[in-house]
């Protein structure tokens, strides 16, 4: 959750954003059916290109999970770029910050609950001191995967390194194909 900063005069934005937010969604809904329809076309048919141009070569380039990459490319894929690179740059440091602290945590504690509490926690209120809180939830998602998931005869370490480039591989590729379709697009459209 976003704190917003007092206005001059001490009141909170946040009842107006609130009903600014209330105003986009009623305007979401007044666009008709057919153009609904193509965006979500659109942006079902970016996703999917960019969750399999995530996945199909991962295991050429030596990713045992390549699904983490597709999850990651459908997760980043937006219908604008500016959009997209929140996104992406959210998902990388988000790993990056869960899986530090994950491995910091198992290679001080052990593997166990309350190192995963600690892991997930500690991954969390750090996003927020590095002043990127909209990672925070990433960082605690990439801690529990290093803490809970089981991979036999794999180290924390190998396991951080492998997520935080599956993941990688994943924003590179989403990065690409929205950059791609926005090219396409400024070309096509008058």
């Amino acid at each position: 959750m976003i704190r917003l900063a007092p206005e001059p005069g001490g009141r909170r934005e946040s009842g107006r954003i609130r009903r600014l937010r209330q105003m986009l969604r009623d305007l979401g809904k007044r666009v008709p059916v057919s153009q609904r329809f193509r965006d979500g076309l659109e942006h079902a048919a970016m996703s999917t290109v960019a969750a399999l141009a995530a996945y199909l070569p991962t295991q050429a380039l030596g990713l045992r999970e390549g699904f983490w990459a597709a999850i990651t490319a459908i997760s980043v894929v937006q219908s604008e770029f500016g959009a997209t690179r929140t996104t992406a740059r959210d998902q990388f440091v988000g790993a990056a910050i869960g899986g530090v602290i994950g491995v910091a945590v198992v290679l001080v504690t052990g593997q166990t609950l309350l190192s995963y509490a600690l892991s997930a926690g500690l991954s969390v209120l750090c996003a927020w001191l590095f002043n990127v809180a909209s990672a925070a939830r990433l960082a605690g998602i990439t801690a529990t995967i290093i803490l809970l998931v089981p991979h036999p005869g794999t180290s924390a370490q190998h396991m951080m390194l492998s997520r935080v480039t599956e993941v990688s591989w994943g924003v590179t590729v989403a990065i690409a194909i929205v950059w791609l379709v926005a090219r396409l697009d400024r070309r096509t459209r008058p």
